[in-house]
C-alpha cells in the first residue's frame, strides 16, 4: 500500500526516525529492518554497542546511519535521537517487527489532541498458549493501567522527548521512566496494530520464571529500589 504524499514526495504527516539499539542481534535483525515500511522522509538509525557478529554488516546494508554508541539501552537510544532529524522518535528493539502499516498508524495518533506518545499492541512470537497469555497480560496493563514497555516500540514526538532531556541514563528500567515522564505530559495511547517481540527470553529462561521475576522486579521498582540494582538481579 502506498504511503500518501505531497507533491514533492514528503510524506503526509511528520517525519518519524526509527530508532534501533543493538549489541550482537545477528540472529534478528535482518527480519526486523526487512519489516520496516519507511515513507519518504522518514530514516532508519541503528546504534551498535560494540557487536563482535555480522549486526554491523547487517545494519549497513540497511541504512547510512549507523553510529557506534556507548553500551546501555538508554545511552544508545539518546545517541541515535541526537542523530535524528525527523519530527517524531520511534525506539524499535532489534528483536521487534513493526506492521506493515504502523508508522502511518504512528503519524495519525499524534493528530489526536494531548497526545504525548504511544506504543503498540504486543504479540510474543512464537504464538504458543503460554506466551499468548503473557501477551494478553501486557497488553491489558498497556490498556488499562497506561503503562507500555520497550518492545511495544515507543514512540514520542522529537520537541517533547528533548523537553524531557531524553531517556534517562540508568542501566535498567529506561523505558518506564520515559513512560511515567509521558504520562505527567498528556495522554499515551496504545494502538490497535501489533508489533511482533521474540520469545526468546521466556523460551531460555522459562515463561513462568520470566512473567514471575519480571513482576517482582517491576514492584520493587515501584518501590522505589534503584535501577542498578535491579539491573544486577535480572542478570
Amino acid at each position: 500500500m502506498p504511503h500518501p504524499q505531497t507533491a514533492n514526495g514528503s510524506p503526509v504527516g511528520p517525519r518519524i526516525s526509527v530508532i534501533v539499539p543493538t549489541l550482537n542481534e545477528q540472529a534478528c535483525l535482518t527480519a526486523t529492518l526487512n519489516a520496516l515500511a519507511l515513507a519518504p522522509g522518514d530514516e532508519l538509525i541503528v546504534v551498535d554497542a560494540g557487536s563482535t557478529d555480522g549486526t554491523p554488516d547487517i545494519a549497513r546494508r540497511y541504512t547510512s546511519r549507523f553510529y557506534q554508541g556507548p553500551r546501555g539501552r538508554a545511552q544508545q537510544m539518546n545517541h541515535g535521537a541526537w542523530h535524528a532529524r525527523g519530527d517524531v522518535l520511534l525506539f524499535l528493539h532489534a528483536d521487534t517487527l513493526l506492521p506493515a502499516d504502523g508508522l502511518d498508524a504512528v503519524r495519525s495518533a499524534l493528530q489526536q489532541p494531548d497526545t504525548v506518545g504511544g506504543a503498540f499492541r504486543l504479540i510474543i512470537a512464537p504464538a504458543t498458549p503460554a506466551l499468548r497469555l503473557v501477551a494478553w497480560g501486557t497488553n491489558l496493563r498497556s490498556r488499562v493501567g497506561g503503562l507500555p514497555y520497550g518492545d511495544q516500540a515507543l514512540f514520542v514526538p522529537r520537541r517533547i522527548f528533548d523537553e524531557l532531556g531524553g531517556y534517562d541514563d540508568v542501566p535498567f528500567m529506561e523505558d518506564i521512566r520515559l513512560v511515567q515522564a509521558l504520562r505527567r505530559r498528556g495522554r499515551l495511547i496504545i494502538l490497535p496494530q501489533a508489533v511482533a517481540t521474540s520469545g526468546r527470553r521466556w523460551q531460555r529462561d522459562g515463561v513462568l520464571f520470566t512473567t514471575v521475576r519480571n513482576i517482582v522486579l517491576m514492584t520493587l521498582y515501584f518501590c522505589g529500589v534503584r535501577p542498578a540494582t535491579l539491573k544486577r538481579w535480572y542478570g
